[in-house]
């Protein structure tokens, strides 16, 4: 009956609008405030296997700006939406929860299909930047979601091995000195706890490698979202302000803007960091008229002196709502000065008739 009423309870959005309540309130102040993230519905969904490879195909990361006007995917908003809500309406798997995940960052088990050991990627791949690039199947190990990845052989994250996770200390040492592995492989570097970054000493190379090979704008993705279910969602933050910076202002990674933008800005779950992000891009995007992550325009209210009222029954329903003491006398009023108004109407076209007729 639980699963009933939670399905009932979730509407599936259909509109990016639906997706995105990043502007609902055009304020800071719920920044440290429980307001300030979007709240866990505790129902939940996930894509299954299909679309999740349907929709990487149709992913925009990195693709180069249309000449034609610009609008928001809406598959990338309503991923980000689901993310962020903790995947409204999906069901937990039904077998016994394994904690695979858990258990590769303990060194326990080797990741799936190569055999690898996460201790063996700490401390061999760091700087191996072919193998980081052309493998395929590490990602979805090193950053687990609670949905399905592009390796079927690993295993979602659930919400139980999440909290399992984040009290194991060693599992979280793990799992940063992997960040800083791929932070690295694209050409950054972790400057403190706090989540800080800067770029690297490699930067240049990297930056041109990280421009054209836009598939690891998947991977960022992906990333980001890990940090967020494994007790570092403030690491987001600069990470993707850095990456706005170097996409907009300096102009090292153009081709990430998009992605920066649609993305990226996206995973983070609250309110007013996206807004500053977005308004840090929109003084830097260029041409301004594209810029389609802002505010939505307000509707422009005719002040009331703007308009000229109607004649006739509009101007006699003003007078006398204004006169009524009750709604029942308000009505009678009304009837009353619309039958004299008809009436005089009548007796005006009466009047101009006969004058004709004299003439």
């Amino acid at each position: 009956m639980g699963n009933l009423m939670g399905s009932w309870r979730y509407k599936e959005p259909s509109t990016v609008e639906e997706c995105d309540s990043t502007w609902e309130t055009d304020s800071d102040s719920d920044e440290h405030q429980p307001g300030g993230e979007e709240e866990d519905s505790g129902i939940s969904e996930s894509m299954s296997p299909a679309d999740a490879v349907r929709g990487a195909e149709q992913l925009d990361h990195g693709s180069p700006q249309s000449s034609t006007r610009m609008k928001r995917s809406f598959y990338a908003a309503k991923d980000l939406y689901k993310y962020r809500h903790s995947y409204p309406n999906y069901k937990e798997p039904r077998q016994p929860n394994e904690y695979r995940n858990l258990r590769f960052y303990l060194n326990k088990i080797p990741l799936v299909p190569d055999g690898i050991y996460i201790e063996e990627i700490l401390t061999k791949w760091r700087g191996d930047y072919e193998k980081l690039e052309h493998n395929h199947t590490y990602i979805q190990w090193l950053f687990p979601l609670r949905e399905q990845g592009l390796n079927f052989y690993a295993q979602e994250l659930t919400q139980d091995e999440i909290k399992e996770f984040q009290s194991t200390r060693e599992a979280k040492r793990r799992f940063l000195l992997a960040y800083t592995i791929m932070l690295d492989f694209f050409g950054i570097k972790l400057l403190d706890k706090n989540g800080n970054v800067a770029r690297a000493t490699n930067w240049q190379d990297r930056f041109q490698h990280l421009n054209e090979s836009q598939h690891n704008y998947l991977r960022i993705t992906r990333i980001l979202k890990s940090l967020g279910e494994l007790g570092f969602e403030s690491f987001k933050l600069p990470l993707v302000h850095l990456l706005l910076e170097e996409a907009l202002v300096e102009g090292t990674l153009p081709n990430m803007r998009h992605s920066a933008l649609e993305y990226f800005v996206y995973t983070l779950r609250q309110h007013a960091q996206r807004r500053a992000l977005l308004r840090f891009a929109q003084r830097h995007y260029q041409p301004p008229e594209n810029f389609i992550w802002g505010p939505p325009k307000k509707k422009r209210i005719p002040a009331s002196g703007s308009t000229v009222m109607k004649a006739g029954k509009n101007e006699v329903v003003e007078r006398s709502v204004g006169k009524a003491r009750s709604p029942r006398e308000g009505r009678n009023n009304l009837e009353r000065e619309a039958d004299d108004m008809d009436e005089r109407k009548s007796g005006e076209r009466k009047t101009a008739k006969g004058s004709m007729v004299l003439q």
